[in-house]
């Protein structure tokens, strides 16, 4: 017997996942996709029809103008008591303007962000929701089957809102984890008295206070690629960073660690920095320190042991 009944729309990677573990847990699951290939109907009209009342949809589609364009479809298409569930990547502040035009209809929205990717499926999500209880009740079922097992890894966070925004700060000191293990990987490499860069980062899995999955997704990445000499060192962001530090900004919090990691990424995405040639233009003109000249073909790196300090 099924628990509860949900829409799902988004049918991904995570998406498809999702539904997966849904339907293991019984829970009755109705999705949409723009691939009819995986879609189990044609339209979100067709989704909304086949679910009981009170109905609930969970979005599950790119951050951005794809979620507001769903959300404001699916508001036309609910009914007073229904609940829309935004379990993107969205800002908090697209929840706050979905939340007060819903309401307006009689429709909640809940707002979770979902943390646990590909691994989910088996592991569980770990979920961050943000809403009125009434409304988060009428998705509990849904949310006890996607999280892991065990007494963390659900959280009403608080109002619309909070969820997301968890979810935000979350990426954020993963940005700044990750860059703190790819310094530490750097230096240990850099040196000629370590022999197994691998192997001292396996050694720190088990009984060390830096343990954790990003330190057991490292390791598997280092032994599927020693050297990881089939990767650039090029890293985007998915937008997250960016507004951990615009709320620091905002709210006058110190984020100097999370900051550093964000900007950390924009430098690996240049070839050639416009900063410190500019350094080294000044360092020429103030002091006649030697600069390395640029070729037709590119500029050379800097000489990592200069003459010159200053």
């Amino acid at each position: 017997m099924a628990t509860m009944d949900i829409g799902l729309v988004g049918l991904g990677k995570m998406g498809g996942n999702m539904r997966t573990r849904l339907l293991r847990a019984g829970v009755n699951v109705v999705g949409y996709d723009r691939d009819p290939n995986i879609s189990d109907v044609g339209s979100l009209k067709e989704l909304v029809e086949q679910l009981p009342t009170p109905k609930v949809v969970w979005v599950m589609v790119p951050a951005g103008d794809i979620t507001r364009n769903t959300v404001n479809e699916l508001g036309g298409l609910l009914g007073e008591g229904d609940v829309i569930v935004d379990g993107g990547n969205s800002r908090w502040t697209d929840d706050e303007i979905h939340y007060a035009e819903l309401s307006e209809k009689g429709i909640g929205f809940v707002d979770c962000g979902v943390s646990g990717g590909v691994w989910g499926l088996d592991n569980g999500y770990a979920l961050m929701a943000g809403g009125d209880a009434e409304d988060i009740a009428k998705v509990q079922p849904a949310f006890d089957a996607l999280r892991p097992e065990g007494e963390s890894g659900f959280v009403h966070a608080g109002r619309v809102g909070a969820g997301h925004f968890s979810k935000m700060v979350h990426n954020g000191i993963e940005y700044a984890m990750m860059q703190a293990y790819a310094e530490g990987y750097e230096l240990l490499e850099k040196v000629d008295m370590v022999d197994n860069v691998t192997a001292v980062f396996d050694s720190w899995r088990e009984g060390t206070v830096v343990r954790s999955w990003l330190l057991d997704l490292l390791v598997k990445a280092l032994e599927d690629d020693p050297g990881l000499s089939q990767i650039r060192g090029y890293a985007e962001d998915s937008g997250e960073g960016r507004w951990t530090v615009e709320a620091a900004i905002a709210n006058a919090v110190p984020m100097h660690t999370i900051a550093a990691s964000l900007f950390a990424r924009f430098t690996s995405r240049q070839e050639e920095s416009p900063a410190m040639q500019a350094v080294a233009a000044m360092r020429q003109q103030f002091g006649g320190h030697a600069v390395k000249a640029a070729k037709e073909a590119g500029l050379e790196p800097a000489d990592p042991h200069p003459s010159d300090p200053a």
